[in-house]
Protein backbone atom coordinates (compact mmCIF):
# COMPACT_ATOMS: atom_id res chain seq x y z
CA UNK A 1 0.00 0.00 0.00
CA UNK A 2 1.57 3.27 -1.30
CA UNK A 3 1.34 6.04 1.07
CA UNK A 4 -2.09 8.28 1.33
CA UNK A 5 -2.74 11.55 1.20
CA UNK A 6 -5.27 13.63 2.66
CA UNK A 7 -5.99 14.55 -0.84
CA UNK A 8 -7.13 10.52 -1.50
CA UNK A 9 -10.32 11.38 0.90
CA UNK A 10 -13.35 13.27 0.60
CA UNK A 11 -14.77 13.07 4.35
CA UNK A 12 -13.00 14.35 7.67
CA UNK A 13 -13.92 14.35 11.20
CA UNK A 14 -12.11 14.77 14.81
CA UNK A 15 -10.75 12.03 16.53
CA UNK A 16 -10.18 12.91 20.34
CA UNK A 17 -7.14 10.52 21.80
CA UNK A 18 -7.90 9.19 25.29
CA UNK A 19 -4.94 8.76 27.81
CA UNK A 20 -6.02 5.12 27.96
CA UNK A 21 -5.35 4.75 24.38
CA UNK A 22 -1.56 4.29 24.85
CA UNK A 23 0.00 1.44 25.71
CA UNK A 24 3.06 0.17 27.66
CA UNK A 25 5.64 2.07 24.88
CA UNK A 26 3.48 5.51 25.13
CA UNK A 27 1.69 5.08 21.34
CA UNK A 28 -2.06 4.43 21.10
CA UNK A 29 -1.91 0.64 21.19
CA UNK A 30 -3.07 -1.33 17.69
CA UNK A 31 -6.31 -2.30 18.89
CA UNK A 32 -7.89 1.34 19.47
CA UNK A 33 -7.10 1.72 15.41
CA UNK A 34 -9.94 -0.37 14.78
CA UNK A 35 -11.93 1.81 17.29
CA UNK A 36 -11.22 5.15 15.44
CA UNK A 37 -12.21 3.22 12.14
CA UNK A 38 -15.95 2.00 13.68
CA UNK A 39 -16.68 5.75 14.64
CA UNK A 40 -15.48 7.66 11.48
CA UNK A 41 -17.31 4.85 9.45
CA UNK A 42 -20.82 5.28 11.50
CA UNK A 43 -20.41 8.83 11.95
CA UNK A 44 -20.21 8.91 8.16
CA UNK A 45 -23.43 7.06 7.97
CA UNK A 46 -25.09 8.91 10.61
CA UNK A 47 -24.39 12.57 9.52
CA UNK A 48 -24.39 11.86 6.02
CA UNK A 49 -26.56 8.70 5.14
CA UNK A 50 -29.50 9.37 7.52
CA UNK A 51 -28.44 6.27 9.23
CA UNK A 52 -30.18 5.36 12.87
CA UNK A 53 -28.29 3.03 14.92
CA UNK A 54 -31.65 1.73 16.93
CA UNK A 55 -34.52 2.16 14.40
CA UNK A 56 -33.13 1.56 10.53
CA UNK A 57 -33.95 -1.28 8.99
CA UNK A 58 -31.12 -2.00 7.59
CA UNK A 59 -27.86 -2.33 9.45
CA UNK A 60 -24.11 -2.69 8.34
CA UNK A 61 -21.77 -5.94 9.75
CA UNK A 62 -18.28 -5.95 8.93
CA UNK A 63 -16.99 -8.49 7.43
CA UNK A 64 -13.00 -8.22 6.49
CA UNK A 65 -11.26 -5.46 7.55
CA UNK A 66 -6.95 -4.72 7.58
CA UNK A 67 -4.87 -1.86 8.77
CA UNK A 68 -1.58 -0.65 7.42
CA UNK A 69 0.26 1.09 9.94
CA UNK A 70 2.88 3.54 9.04
CA UNK A 71 3.62 5.89 11.77
CA UNK A 72 2.71 5.84 15.78
CA UNK A 73 0.30 8.34 17.13
CA UNK A 74 0.03 8.63 21.07
CA UNK A 75 -2.21 10.88 23.30
CA UNK A 76 -2.71 13.70 23.88
CA UNK A 77 -2.15 13.75 20.27
CA UNK A 78 -5.64 15.25 17.54
CA UNK A 79 -6.39 13.31 15.11
CA UNK A 80 -8.42 13.67 11.59
CA UNK A 81 -10.27 10.71 10.72
CA UNK A 82 -10.68 10.50 6.91
CA UNK A 83 -13.23 8.53 4.81
CA UNK A 84 -14.12 7.35 1.13
CA UNK A 85 -16.00 4.82 -0.46
CA UNK A 86 -13.54 2.39 -2.25
CA UNK A 87 -15.97 0.32 -4.24
CA UNK A 88 -20.33 -0.23 -3.77
CA UNK A 89 -21.86 -3.12 -4.32
CA UNK A 90 -25.71 -3.81 -4.01
CA UNK A 91 -25.73 -4.96 -0.53
CA UNK A 92 -21.45 -5.08 0.80
CA UNK A 93 -19.31 -1.58 0.72
CA UNK A 94 -16.04 -1.46 0.21
CA UNK A 95 -14.55 1.53 2.56
CA UNK A 96 -10.51 3.28 3.34
CA UNK A 97 -10.17 5.08 6.73
CA UNK A 98 -6.95 7.33 7.20
CA UNK A 99 -5.87 8.19 10.58
CA UNK A 100 -4.09 11.55 10.23
CA UNK A 101 -1.99 13.58 12.67
CA UNK A 102 -4.18 16.63 12.79
CA UNK A 103 -0.77 18.89 11.30
CA UNK A 104 -0.18 16.11 8.69
CA UNK A 105 -1.21 15.09 5.11
CA UNK A 106 0.05 11.82 5.21
CA UNK A 107 -1.53 8.93 7.24
CA UNK A 108 -0.19 7.10 10.28
CA UNK A 109 -2.73 4.36 9.13
CA UNK A 110 -5.11 2.84 6.84
CA UNK A 111 -7.75 0.48 7.73
CA UNK A 112 -9.62 -1.03 4.84
CA UNK A 113 -13.12 -2.43 5.68
CA UNK A 114 -16.08 -4.14 3.95
CA UNK A 115 -19.29 -3.72 5.22
CA UNK A 116 -22.35 -5.84 4.14
CA UNK A 117 -25.66 -4.32 4.84
CA UNK A 118 -28.77 -6.66 5.87
CA UNK A 119 -32.09 -6.40 7.00
CA UNK A 120 -32.13 -5.79 10.96
CA UNK A 121 -34.73 -8.50 11.54
CA UNK A 122 -33.34 -11.33 9.14
CA UNK A 123 -29.55 -10.23 9.00
CA UNK A 124 -30.07 -11.72 5.25
CA UNK A 125 -27.98 -8.64 2.54
CA UNK A 126 -30.46 -6.18 1.60
CA UNK A 127 -29.47 -3.77 -1.41
CA UNK A 128 -28.26 -0.67 -0.55
CA UNK A 129 -30.60 2.01 -1.57
CA UNK A 130 -31.78 5.45 -1.51
CA UNK A 131 -30.40 8.63 0.69
CA UNK A 132 -27.58 5.65 1.84
CA UNK A 133 -26.64 4.40 -1.32
CA UNK A 134 -26.29 8.54 -3.15
CA UNK A 135 -24.16 9.55 -0.09
CA UNK A 136 -21.78 6.11 -0.52
CA UNK A 137 -21.64 7.38 -3.90
CA UNK A 138 -21.20 10.71 -2.60
CA UNK A 139 -17.90 9.84 -0.56
CA UNK A 140 -16.13 7.55 -3.92
CA UNK A 141 -13.03 9.05 -5.04
CA UNK A 142 -13.05 7.78 -8.70
CA UNK A 143 -16.62 7.59 -9.21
Amino acid sequence: MSTECKTGFLFFFPITTRWMDNDMFGHVNNINYYSYFDTVVNQFLIEQAGFEPMTSPQIGFIVKSNCHYISSVSYPEKLIGAFRVDRLGNSSVDYSVGIFKQDKDTASAVGCLTHVFVDRHTQKPTPIQGEMREAMLSAMVNS
